[in-house]
């Protein structure tokens, strides 16, 4: 991640009362000049929030591969952070468990009306990013209400190299969230990607990450994920090598001006070379303790709770240790996998709202060489946050940012990454920061504290509160704390 000094800039090239859904699109059309319509008298009125995309394509209609069992019970005798199950010889069975340790059911909360708990967050709950297996000619999705691979797609198509994809439907998110649906998505394949190679470390995968380019959605056509419009281009993890390469599809076009948008921002994406090795997700540096297993690390991960079905988090204020901040900051110095991610890696800049952190003074703090270091002495400054999210607390939710012990920014400029990395840098910096805001989760986790990753903030009086450029653009937020609510869980683990 870049230098945090403070630099200059020109105003704002957003208008300060751009709304939430539209604001990520003005951007994206500010740094590449690639215009999309915005107007709300250019797209038509938003369908219920009821009516969305199933939680499984259409096509996962074929036959079922059991998933294994037992996953749960490898990661008990795996102590965090540095110990690793005891993966099968049968690589189709270590690839099983991995799947299932990276996005396994883990619990239910009967009073949360979000429901079920996997451990990685997700937007509603609706968990739009697919899990897909591409095994010789078999193509499946993973299904975890059923334990098993499912058929998806062609059955008959050529033969390919052992591959996961990950490919997000923005129709699995409701229309009223209109266009900031693209960052929302863009944001959970980072996520995604962590858990998958956190998954394949834990049980001694390697695998070689290749990023979208034009030919692409030709994977969407492969896997059947129909309409091809509804669908992000896939990241792809190879197992092995070899393989004829997917044939390329026709661009396409969305009645839906909105996901016509959409598609503008996704299938600018054109990052050629060769895959790049996945490196670790897990930091080196993390102390050995031994009182955690990785199974109580992913089954604690929360987004915080609330009681008797209410919605939102809330916490309790209290002294955190300063070992809870180097936890953090550890998992925060783990790039994501090749070269174009980390380039927009690089362009990210990280910024937190501390308070009641052991040594650390309550303010504004910047994250530069893997450091926090004071910009600011703020008291106060969480609870003037709360102001600027966009969840108030209320009778029936909770938005409680006052209590938090951090609240982490991920920024970037957007012209920069397209200077660098070209159209598509708008969207590798989603990827990065997803994978940044997964790395809190598990270091929140790991430590007692729930972790909510956030785009709710109202961007311009935060930018002035953090010091932000006038020029930056809030990619993500996580806010953690210490939660105030327990309750009954039920265990889903397998």
């Amino acid at each position: 991640m870049t230098d945090t000094s403070d630099r200059g800039g020109p105003g704002s090239p957003i208008p300060d009362d751009a709304d939430v859904m539209s604001r990520d699109m003005r951007w994206f059309t500010y740094a590449t000049g690639l215009g999309v319509r915005v107007e709300a008298e250019a797209v038509p009125e938003p369908r219920p929030d009821t009516e969305v995309a199933p939680a499984l394509p259409e096509a996962a209609l074929g036959d079922r591969t059991p998933l294994p069992r037992g996953t749960t019970e490898l990661l008990e005798r795996a102590p965090y952070p540095h110990g690793r199950a005891d993966a099968p010889r049968a690589r189709a069975d270590a690839l099983g468990h991995a799947l299932v340790a990276g996005f396994g059911l883990q619990r239910r909360e009967p009073e949360n009306p979000f429901n079920d708990h996997r451990p990685y967050p997700s937007v509603r709950a609706k968990f739009p990013v697919q899990v897909l297996v591409r095994d010789g000619r078999q193509r499946r999705v993973l299904d975890l209400y059923r334990h098993a691979l499912t058929g998806v797609g062609r059955q008959d198509g050529a033969a390919g190299p052992l591959e996961v994809a990950l490919a997000g439907r923005y129709t699995r998110l409701p229309d009223t969230y209109r266009w900031f649906r693209s960052s929302l998505i863009g944001l959970e394949l980072g996520v995604n990607l962590r858990q998958l190679c956190l998954g394949m470390e834990l049980f001694g995968l390697s695998g070689k990450l290749r990023l979208p380019d034009r030919n692409a959605a030709g994977l969407l056509t492969d896997f059947g994920l129909t309409p091809e419009s509804e669908w992000s281009l896939p990241l792809t993890v190879a197992l092995e090598d070899g393989g004829p390469p997917v044939a390329a599809a026709p661009a396409e076009r969305a009645a839906d001006p909105v996901l016509d948008g959409i598609l503008t921002v996704n299938r600018a994406q054109d990052f050629t070379g060769s895959a790049a090795p996945l490196g670790p997700s897990v930091p080196a540096g993390l102390p050995r303790d031994g009182a955690l297993s990785w199974a109580e690390v992913l089954w604690r991960r929360s987004a915080g709770r609330m009681p008797r079905g209410m919605y939102g988090m809330t916490g309790r204020r209290r002294p955190v240790p300063e070992r809870t901040l180097r936890e953090a900051v550890s998992w925060l110095s783990v790039p994501p996998p090749g070269p174009h991610l980390a380039a927009a890696w690089e362009e990210l800049r990280l910024t937190a709202v501390f308070q009641g952190i052991e040594g650390h003074a309550d303010g504004v703090w910047h994250l530069r060489d893997g450091r926090p270091t004071l910009h600011r002495a703020r008291p106060g400054a969480a609870a003037e946050l709360e102001t600027h999210y966009g969840y108030p607390v209320t009778p029936y939710a909770g938005g409680d940012v006052r209590h938090a012990s951090a609240v982490w920014f991920l920024s970037a400029h957007p012209r920069r990454l397209v200077d660098r990395l070209g159209p598509g840098g708008f969207t590798a910096a989603q990827y990065a920061a997803g994978w940044a805001a997964q790395g809190i989760s598990l270091a929140a986790a790991a430590t007692g504290l729930y972790a909510r990753p956030a785009r709710a903030f109202q961007e311009v009086p935060t930018r002035q509160l953090l010091g932000l450029d006038p020029d930056e653009m809030i990619v993500c937020a996580a806010i953690t704390g210490t939660p105030r609510f327990e309750g009954l869980l039920c265990d889903l683990r397998l």
